[in-house]
């Protein structure tokens, strides 16, 4: 397993080289035709290349070279093609060919110049026009993006009542712009880096100046520079690579599709990583308590968000513990139902084959079945199918005496309860967990769900992102940072910012602006 992954990143490399090499290390020449055979050679078989040579006035022979479907085709025609072809441009026969055409361009685009084949391919497969011309050994590389590309819209997975409706796309400087719209401050920088020896993604790293702790910043670079893949295609391949601990179901890294989100955790001194080609924008370091925290929490009334909060909290226990408090005490304790319920439970078990546990994990098994064919299925029917399919089975498996009503009632309970949680993917982690768990009450009664609680506890006390403590400002206790975290104090009360979170720079507000009737803010 040691020598693998250095075999793969060599044989990649090797790959990379034999189409790349003759011409990866050289410099472009005078001659045009040496050029563009080079070129050719390098996108030799790459349909989707396009070589357009043109003669201008002065008999000046120029070579374009694009990727056809991700250049802005139109601005291509309206600033350099038409005004060559209809004889606009001045004579370039005295050389300064290039300059002329880079004071076309420049109005529209970037524009910047490039001597090596190496850089005029990388410019050219990152959505640029190269346009080299004869008698110059150097190359235009023209700005002119032009892919499809979707429109800002809601995020469907953290929709809200109250707060902005906007959503991060595939495209990466759209999501930047969408950020810089909210802090408006040369303090927020967006560091740039290219992550995958293939696919060459655009890697973002933002953060704001003073605020952010600069061991966590240096080390989410290291962390990331040591990435060695082919091909990026989504931030989960950069999260597996950053986060501490790879063998937990609990994530370390949080993730979102909100701009709002994104920014409310730079301003507590996190930092986000923006991929290209995906929505989901990576924050680090992150906690067990912002996964229980949804946007909309900083958006409505401190004592309804509160209220919220704790029902979160209640419901998130009930989806990892009620099957398995079910199991245990219907097999182990009966003595701790009240009698009448014992009864009624009694009389629906009567006739059903399988132990309790079993049951159980027949229900959740099927549940989850049914939740994932219902995310595959087409948006049109999916949601139809797995309800009709969860009353069908459920209604026909208890009549024929496969399971009981109650565990039913118990799975369904569950599996709603799991919905209010807000981050997905802490979700997953108690969906996973619930069966071990379930295995343990079946085994040991109320015993055994305690040292399945036990054994959860320990391993989040013990877990870290970016070596912040997973379950901070809980344990370990920091006193002025529990305003946020299962209650929400309102926000002139909160002056600083995460203690162990935040940078040099840990007070958010100045003290004293809560509203009082000196203020004006109560009517005299």
């Amino acid at each position: 397993m040691k020598s693998r992954k250095p075999r793969l990143l060599k044989a990649i490399k090797e790959l990379e080289n034999t189409t790349t090499a003759p011409c990866s290390s050289e410099f472009l020449v005078a001659d045009l035709a040496g050029n563009e055979q080079v070129l050719r050679g390098a996108f030799e078989s790459c349909s989707d290349v396009v070589f357009r040579s043109l003669t201008v006035a002065g008999a000046s022979r120029m070579l374009l070279v694009f990727v056809d479907g991700l250049v802005d085709a139109s601005t291509l025609d309206k600033v350099l093609l038409k005004p060559m072809l209809s004889h606009e441009m001045p004579d370039v026969a005295d050389g300064s060919a290039v300059r002329i055409i880079e004071e076309q361009l420049v109005a529209f685009a970037k524009v910047e110049t490039a001597h090596r084949v190496k850089d005029v391919i990388d410019g050219i497969l990152k959505a640029n026009v190269a346009v080299l011309v004869e008698g110059d050994s150097h190359a235009l590389i023209a700005e002119l993006k032009g892919f499809e590309k979707r429109g800002v819209e809601e995020p469907a997975a953290e929709i809200t009542v109250r707060g902005p409706r906007d959503g991060f796309t595939e495209t990466l400087r759209v999501n930047t712009a969408l950020l810089r719209r909210r802090i408006r401050s040369p303090r927020l920088k967006m560091e740039s880096l290219s992550v995958g020896e293939l696919s060459q993604t655009d890697v973002v790293i933002a953060y704001i100046t003073g605020v952010v702790q600069e061991t966590v910043l240096e080390e989410v670079r290291t962390r990331i520079n040591r990435i060695e893949i082919d091909g990026v295609l989504e931030s989960s391949y950069i999260e597996e690579f950053i986060q501490d601990r790879a063998l937990t179901p609990f994530p370390q890294v949080q993730n979102t599709e909100r701009p709002d989100v994104v920014c409310a955790s730079l301003l507590e001194g996190r930092i986000a990583i923006f991929v290209d080609t995906t929505p989901f924008v990576l924050i680090v370091p992150m906690t067990f308590w912002t996964g229980l925290q949804a946007a909309e929490d900083y958006y409505e009334r401190t004592l309804y968000t509160s209220f919220i909060r704790w029902m979160r909290f209640i419901l998130f226990n009930v989806a990892l513990f009620l099957p398995s408090l079910y199991v245990a005490i219907t097999t182990y304790h009966p003595q701790l139902i009240p009698t009448n319920l014992l009864i009624s439970i009694a009389a629906a078990r009567e006739g059903v084959p399988f132990p309790t546990v079993i049951e159980a994990l027949m229900m959740e098994l099927m549940f989850e079945g049914l939740r994932e064919a219902g995310v595959r299925l087409p948006k049109a029917v999916g949601s139809a199918v797995s309800i009709v399919g969860a009353l069908v089975i459920g209604q026909a498996a208890v009549e024929a005496g496969i399971i009981s009503a109650p565990m039913v009632i118990v799975v369904s309970t569950t599996g709603i309860a799991s919905f209010a949680i807000p981050r997905y993917n802490l979700g997953i982690a108690y969906r996973i967990l619930r069966f071990p768990v379930l295995l343990l009450a079946g085994s040991f009664g109320l015993f055994g769900v305690g040292i399945g609680a036990l054994a959860i506890l320990a391993h989040l006390v013990n877990l870290r992102s970016f070596g912040v403590p997973y379950l901070v400002p809980v344990a370990p206790q920091v006193p002025s940072n529990l305003k946020d975290v299962l209650a929400r104090a309102p926000l002139w009360s909160t002056p600083h910012r995460p203690r162990l979170i935040a940078g040099g720079d840990k007070q958010r507000l100045a003290h004293g602006q809560n509203p009082k009737k000196s203020r004006g803010n109560q009517p005299t």
